[in-house]
């Protein structure tokens, strides 16, 4: 009989096949065979049963028992499959069910390892993606802080944190002064390390763009151990990375020191680019937030510290912002105007600025109103106001500005300096400009007027009504000399000193005086017709007026100065002055101011005359512009009448002369300067000079 082969032994599915149908058909059959023997008794039945299924459960008890050994076996060999034991079958012969279940265990065994395998790949994946997600949220969290200490203060800390090390710095690139700078917490404030951004390891890193991972820093030439030697601190590795913004410039550097758990690694680099990169763009717009907060605090800083007010409107005219200039000038509190409609804020007699800033909205450009009026409080300020459009860089309206520049007590000091001295004085000292009062020498046109027999008024009126008359006197004087724009130099007593072409210069110089000297005459008359009607006794005055070189300055002692101006012109125009008493006219003026005269006059040559104090002697001359034909019938007949008459005088011929200054006379009995000539040349006949004549009269009085 051949020998059965393992692969011909039944198998164990084969087997269990068996039992169960050994279990299942016998007991079935039994039952048959037992319906069709109807003679056997119940009792027998019974036995019959009950021995049936003792021997079928006997059966089926040895072939449990085989069973069970070998999976008993199997079990066994299964633990040392798990355990990496391949040989097992082999060495122990099993059957072919056990090799077979070996097989499986086998392959089980390798989809387990598999498994194990695809699960371990899994958690790394799974790990790597927490860490990726990790640092996304921290990235996110990090980039979200636009204040840029505080955003250098967390990027530092992250950077240490995350590569374990010991510290970190974040240097960015200030391109105004081309150093490299860092803050820092120093105590409760926050402290600024600045360093040129070509120097060290993090210049050589920002200077070239590329990676720096150095394992020993004492041993790296461009390590400065003097940093360590100030700060007390003992470098051993660096990892430095240049920050790139997104179009490719480097904005930064990111230096991390001294890794705790040995030297930094690539994998450290890439982390660190990595995260220098991600927050790159947070550092270029915390970087642009604060040069933009640097340039609002400057913006503000410099608004609060303007004199001048300044409010700005947004497009619908609402009050945005208000500087403590113009809380002051306005005296209004915060709360009292941002935020205000315009039109709230502006009203009754200040309406008229929201017209103006309608306007500047229309219009886009400035417009300036100099010493306007706004009231504010119940009190009137004298401001001059300018009004700005806010434009974008597309020309498009963002709202307007208004600039305040209260000259209210500036005002007040110029009226009660010009009070006290020239306007145009007053003006250029608080103007600051000091050369004008330094002494000089220039040309000028110099006028002196005095009232007459003044000292027998005041003695006749009393000392209060004299200054009132005075007072009231010089008021109108002043307004005809201020406007020709002549200077009003000093009062001396009762006599007014003014001078033209000092401070201000122009080209009619002797024209302004001479006119000057017209209106005040016209002025006086007028003002003693309105005396007279009341009673009072009307003010004559005389007036000379000489143009020379003369010196002007201040001049004084240190604790009392005098802008003034003094030499032989200024003499010889109130020697003038004084000889139109002895002339019996009322201007004078010299024959240097008639020569510069553009306009054309109604004059006449009084005479050659050496003044009091001079040598030489000076051509004179009368203004006679001031006379109607009321006050001065056949003006033009006396003047030709008269010019005759001195050119007989001039050459000694008294008797013609006096003839002619008769028919003077006769053309006009009033004129007192032919009677005057008409007594001279008596008395020259009378008594003729001893030297030859050459037409010069002395004067031996002031």
């Amino acid at each position: 009989m051949a020998k059965r082969t393992q692969s011909d032994a039944p198998t164990l599915r084969q087997r269990s096949a068996v039992f169960f149908a050994l279990m299942t058909f016998l007991p079935l059959l039994l039952n048959l065979f037992i319906l069709f023997q109807y003679d056997l008794k119940l009792s027998r039945f019974v036995v019959f049963v009950l021995v049936g299924a003792m021997v079928i459960a006997g059966l089926g008890f040895l072939f449990l028992l085989k069973t069970l050994r070998e999976i008993t076996v199997l079990a066994k060999h299964f633990r040392k499959l798990a355990h990496g034991d391949y040989h097992t079958m082999k060495e122990h012969n099993v059957s072919n069910d056990l090799e077979e279940m070996a097989h499986i265990g086998n392959a089980f065994n390798s989809v387990l390892a598999d498994l194990k395998a695809h699960s371990q790949l899994v958690e790394q994946l799974k790990k790597s993606h927490g860490q990726e997600v990790e640092f996304l949220d921290l990235v996110s969290d990090v980039t979200s802080e636009i204040d840029l200490s505080v955003l250098l203060q967390r990027v530092m800390g992250e950077a240490t944190r995350m590569l374990n090390a010991e510290r970190a710095t974040l240097f960015l690139n200030d391109e105004k002064t081309d150093e490299l700078f860092s803050r820092v917490a120093q105590g409760d404030e926050i402290g600024e390390i600045r360093l040129p951004n070509h120097l060290g390891i993090a210049g050589s890193v920002f200077t070239s763009g590329n990676t720096v991972n150095i394992a020993h820093a004492y041993a790296d030439l461009r390590f400065n151990p003097e940093s360590d030697t100030q700060t007390a601190y003992f470098t051993r590795s660096i990892l430095c990375v240049p920050v790139v913004n997104r179009n490719g410039k480097t904005i930064g550097v990111t230096q991390v020191l001294n890794k705790l758990d040995g030297p930094f690694t690539e994998k450290d680099e890439l982390r660190l680019k990595a995260f220098a990169a991600q927050v790159s763009i947070g550092l270029q717009n915390a970087k642009l937030f604060d040069d933009i907060q640097c340039m609002q605090n400057y913006n503000e800083s410099m608004l609060e510290s303007m004199s001048n007010g300044v409010i700005t409107l947004d497009e619908e005219h609402t009050i945005i912002t208000c500087n403590a200039a113009a809380l002051r000038i306005m005296c209004v509190t915060p709360e009292d105007i941002l935020r205000c409609p315009a039109h709230d804020f502006f009203t009754d007699s200040n309406a008229w600025i929201l017209e103006k800033v309608r306007g500047v909205d229309e219009g886009h450009t400035q417009e300036v109103f100099m010493d306007a009026e706004l009231e504010f409080a119940g009190e009137r300020l004298s401001v001059n106001v300018t009004v700005l459009p806010l434009l974008s860089h597309e020309k498009k309206r963002l709202g307007s500005m208004i600039m305040l520049e209260d000259i209210s007590n500036e005002k007040r000091m110029k009226l009660t300096m010009s009070r006290y001295m020239d306007p145009t004085i007053s003006n250029q000292l608080l103007e600051g400009d000091k050369e004008f009062l330094i002494g000089k020498s220039v040309e000028a046109t110099i006028l002196f007027s005095d009232v007459r027999s003044f000292t027998l008024l005041t003695e006749a009126i009393g000392a209060q009504e004299a200054v009132a008359l005075l007072n009231e006197y010089f008021t109108i004087m002043v307004e005809c000399i201020q406007q020709e724009g002549g200077m009003l130099d000093k009062f001396i007593g009762d006599a007014i000193m003014a001078a033209f072409g000092t401070l201000m210069s122009h080209d009619d110089e002797e024209d302004r005086a001479v006119r000057t000297a017209i209106a005040m005459i016209t002025h006086l008359d007028a003002w003693n017709v309105g005396r007279t009607a009341f009673g009072q006794q009307p003010l004559e005055i005389g007036i000379g007026i000489n143009t020379d070189i003369v010196i002007s300055g201040n001049i004084g002692s240190p604790k009392r100065m005098d802008y003034t101006l003094i030499g032989d012109g200024v003499n010889l125009a109130a020697r003038l002055e004084s000889a139109c008493k002895y002339y019996s006219t009322r201007i004078l003026i010299s024959e240097n101011t008639k020569r510069k005269l553009r306009g054309t006059y109604r004059l006449r040559h009084v005479d050659r005359v050496v003044v009091k104090g001079k040598t030489g002697p000076v051509g004179v001359y009368e203004v006679l512009d001031y006379h109607t034909d009321e006050t001065f019938p056949n003006l033009m007949d006396v003047v030709g009448y008269f010019r005759d008459g001195m050119g007989r005088y001039q050459s000694g011929d008294w008797t013609e002369a006096i003839q002619a200054f008769e028919k003077a006379l006769i053309a006009h009995p009033g004129d007192k300067l032919s009677q005057t000539y008409i007594e001279r040349c008596e008395h020259l006949r009378a008594h003729p000079p001893e030297e030859e004549w050459n037409g010069v009269w002395v004067m031996t009085s002031k």
